[in-house]
C-alpha cells in the first residue's frame, strides 16, 4: 500500500418523494335497453367480479343510475372503458362507460 491516503466519495441516498399515480373509478350507465345479465356478464369478464359482486353492481347501476366497477391508474381505466364499450357496441347494446378521476 503506498503512503498515500485515498480519499472517497461518500454517496448519500437521496430521498425521492414519488406521487402515487393518479386513480380513476371505472363506472358503468343506467339505460333501458341494455339486458341486466349482459351487464353481469360484462362485469365478470372484464372486472373479474364474481356473480354475486357483479350483480350487486348491476343493482346499483339499475336503481341508482350509475354503478363503480373498479378503481384504475388513468391507462388502465381508459383501456377498460374502451375494451366495454367496443364489446357493448359489438353486441349492439347501448351500455355506456366512463371513468372519472378518484
Amino acid at each position: 500500500m503506498s503512503g498515500k491516503q485515498q480519499q472517497g466519495t461518500v454517496l448519500e441516498r437521496e430521498k425521492q418523494q414519488v406521487e402515487p399515480p393518479s386513480l380513476f373509478k371505472v363506472l358503468l350507465l343506467n339505460d333501458d335497453f341494455t339486458p341486466m345479465e349482459f351487464v353481469v356478464a360484462v362485469l365478470q369478464r372484464f372486472f373479474s367480479l364474481d356473480f354475486e359482486q357483479a350483480h350487486r353492481v348491476m343493482l346499483k347501476v339499475h336503481t341508482e343510475g350509475r354503478g363503480v366497477c373498479g378503481i384504475y391508474p388513468q391507462d388502465l381505466a381508459a383501456t377498460k372503458v374502451d375494451l366495454v364499450l367496443g364489446f357493448a357496441r359489438k353486441h349492439q347494446h347501448p351500455l355506456q362507460c366512463v371513468m372519472e378521476e378518484n
